[in-house]
């Protein structure tokens, strides 16, 4: 494998050129440290949920919205070597360091400057669409727009899975344990359920998936399965795992 399985292109408009857009971190100069406070945050366990869960096989293709540094691109190249991953992000410095990563590891990987709510890719023509940790920093038009753009790139009998933080009823059920304390259980670990609950619901961009919103979006935008298929108990807030299959 060589450098030349990676590559990163720039299909966007005119328009799209001069759009805003939140960063991963929220800020452009500490995009740097991204990866620093994923490995910190322990986030590598629920990408490898998501691409578990998202169950590609061999030779089947994978968009992943809101890729940035490329972790749940590489995931589902774990799990599965034989994907035609590509990962969708509007920052292209995160792309590069995707990119880079992607080159380290010798894995084929094509990485798309743009926005979730246009998908570059014909219709019916994707296995699976994928996002982690992303679809809360998308404006509220956006959100709708991805969904239904979704609808339309995937295949019949293609699959979205979600990961991000939110839950189908505020988070006030708590699902397996992360790993890391959180869960089903009392005193302590669900005090701080309950602590991360109440963080994600001051936050007004993660708000807006509690209280099953992500399963609500995909059922407006066609999809007749939508369902909650896992949730963790993370230390930052409830993580929910939401598929959804096009008919």
């Amino acid at each position: 494998m060589n450098d030349t399985t990676v590559r990163i292109l720039d299909p966007r408009t005119p328009e799209e050129r001069d759009r805003d857009f939140l960063p991963g971190m929220g800020k452009p100069w500490l995009m740097p440290l991204y990866d620093v406070y994923s490995r910190i945050a322990r986030t590598r366990p629920l990408h490898d949920r998501a691409a578990a869960l998202a169950d590609v096989a061999p030779g089947e293709t994978v968009l992943d919205v809101g890729c940035g540094t490329g972790n749940l691109s590489l995931a589902m190249l774990r799990a599965q070597p034989a994907a035609r991953v590509t990962g969708l992000d509007p920052d292209v410095g995160a792309l590069r360091t995707a990119a880079r990563k992607a080159r380290r590891r010798r894995v084929p990987l094509t990485l798309v400057q743009g926005f979730a709510d246009r998908l570059p890719t014909e219709d019916g023509s994707l296995d699976h669409v994928v996002s982690a940790l992303a679809l809360h920093h998308v404006p509220d038009e956006g959100r709708v727009l991805f969904a239904r753009d979704a609808f339309r790139a995937l295949r019949p009998g293609g699959r979205v899975t979600i990961a991000d933080f939110g839950g189908p009823d505020g988070g006030r059920r708590y699902g397996r344990d992360d790993g890391h304390g959180h869960g089903r259980g009392h005193g302590r670990g669900h005090a701080e359920a309950h602590r991360g609950h109440a963080a994600v619901a001051a936050d007004p961009h993660a708000a807006r998936n509690l209280d099953g919103g992500l399963v609500h979006l995909l059922a407006d935008a066609g999809f007749t399965d939508a369902r909650e298929v896992d949730r963790v108990e993370h230390r930052f807030g409830p993580i929910t795992f939401v598929q959804a299959t096009r008919g």
